[in-house]
């Protein structure tokens, strides 16, 4: 029995290992077919049989990509909305999750359940409605009063970010988290004279860093990767396109043969900001995960 033990104790991780190894093989060879596809001339992309290196590292694609997207442009209606929209969720997450997590007042358990609620509806459902909103918003865009007469807010950077300002996810997953900090911590504080607002500044917010980091990049990677959204916005008022909605445009405006690189290249340079930051936040992102049990 001590025997088949140890054999069985030394097989067990190297059957994880493998795994592991698989799931990331997996995981990495995409983006590197992406990378590598990027640097392919024409006709290269879809031949067979399939070469996963170009014939010769060519930049023309990316100089391509570049010349068709007015990148100034794409990137910066990008990194404001993307900005906007994640320093919006962390705070009304955070703010949000502590008074549902630690203060008592009527009806809350119904506000947290209606908060779940949200969860349970596909996005798309609401982005006619939301649309429609954006468009007889009073006082903008030409509009009277009433909300009539002009585009509303559709012409406005505004659009990008708005309906996804608050987030039923962040909120959840902040108010999971706060319930398990003790709460004599937090009547300590309030009997030496703390409010509210400094208990939760002061207190909770530095106890959720690694669960606001991680809440924070993956608000960061759907706000940079919504396109069904931008889509629809940017085409009322092409000004507020986004860089996902300018890359796929691509295929409609290169030459057939160059299509697939060209694309390539586009997402390349879409998928570096948040693999930088994807980097460089790392360490806390994988503790946020550890300390929140999330999936």
């Amino acid at each position: 029995m001590k025997g088949t033990r140890r054999v069985t104790g030394r097989r067990v991780p190297w059957l994880s290992y493998l795994v592991v190894v698989t799931g990331a093989v997996l995981t990495v060879v995409p983006f590197l077919d992406m990378v590598m596809t990027s640097f392919k001339g024409p006709g290269e992309a879809g031949t067979l049989p399939y070469r996963f290196l170009p014939k010769a590292f060519d930049l023309s694609n990316y100089r391509a990509a570049m010349d068709q997207l007015d990148l100034p442009l794409l990137f910066r209606n990008s990194v404001v909305a993307t900005a906007v929209i994640t320093g919006s969720v962390l705070l009304t997450s955070s703010l949000a999750g502590y008074a549902l997590a630690k203060l008592r007042f009527p009806g809350r358990d119904l506000v947290f359940r209606l908060v779940l609620a949200t969860m349970m509806f596909p996005p798309f459902l609401f982005f006619v409605p939301r649309f429609l909103i954006l468009v007889h918003w009073p006082l903008a865009g030409g509009n009277d009063l009433f909300g009539r007469g002009g585009a509303g807010l559709t012409v406005s950077i505004v659009a990008l970010a708005m309906p996804f300002l608050v987030n039923g996810f962040g909120i959840f997953l902040m108010r999971q988290f706060m319930v398990a900090i003790p709460d004599e911590v937090l009547e300590a504080a309030r009997i030496d004279g703390a409010g509210e607002f400094a208990v939760w500044w002061r207190i909770v917010v530095p106890q959720t860093k690694p669960v606001l980091v991680t809440l924070g990049l993956l608000t960061f990677v759907d706000a940079w990767n919504e396109y069904i959204w931008a889509l629809l916005v940017s085409t009322a008022h092409p000004e507020v396109m986004t860089l996902p909605v300018g890359i796929q445009l691509l295929q409609d405006h290169v030459d057939p043969a160059r299509t697939t690189p060209i694309v390539m290249a586009g997402l390349v340079l879409s998928v570096l900001p948040v693999l930088v930051l994807f980097l460089l936040l790392q360490k806390h992102y994988v503790r946020g995960v550890m300390l929140s049990g999330l999936k």
